[in-house]
């Protein structure tokens, strides 16, 4: 069974950071790729960054690329998301997601309980 529970949301000003961390079960971690998204309410969950685990390659949404950084530290079992330079339109419940490289969430068969980030003006 696979788990992923998040942490490091929170309410931070525009212009803020935060560091989001998703720590994974040890054996899915060394082998599966990695990923974050988001959502509001009434939009469908929306792809924010994912992080290949073997080779470390990322993707990032056109939305942060240069403000959020992916990230894992397998000693840690752990993916981060630095989230710089925050807007409110940031402001999402921020999903850990696992065992795709893929922009789409369905294809995405293991998930966490989600973290909120809320990003005041």
């Amino acid at each position: 069974q696979v788990q992923l529970v998040e942490s490091g949301g929170g309410l931070v000003q525009a212009g803020g950071s935060l560091r989001l961390s998703c720590a994974a079960s040890g054996q899915f971690f060394s082998s599966g790729n990695m990923a974050w998204f988001r959502q509001v309410p009434g939009k469908e969950r929306e792809f924010v960054a994912a992080i290949r685990v073997w080779s470390a390659t990322t993707r990032y949404a056109e939305s942060v690329k240069g403000r959020f950084t992916i990230s894992k530290d397998n000693a840690q079992n752990t993916m981060y998301l630095q989230m710089n330079s925050l807007k409110p339109e940031d402001t999402a419940v921020y999903y850990c997601a696992a065992g795709s490289y893929s922009i789409v969430w369905h294809e995405y068969p293991y998930w966490g309980h989600g973290t909120q980030v809320t990003v005041s003006l």
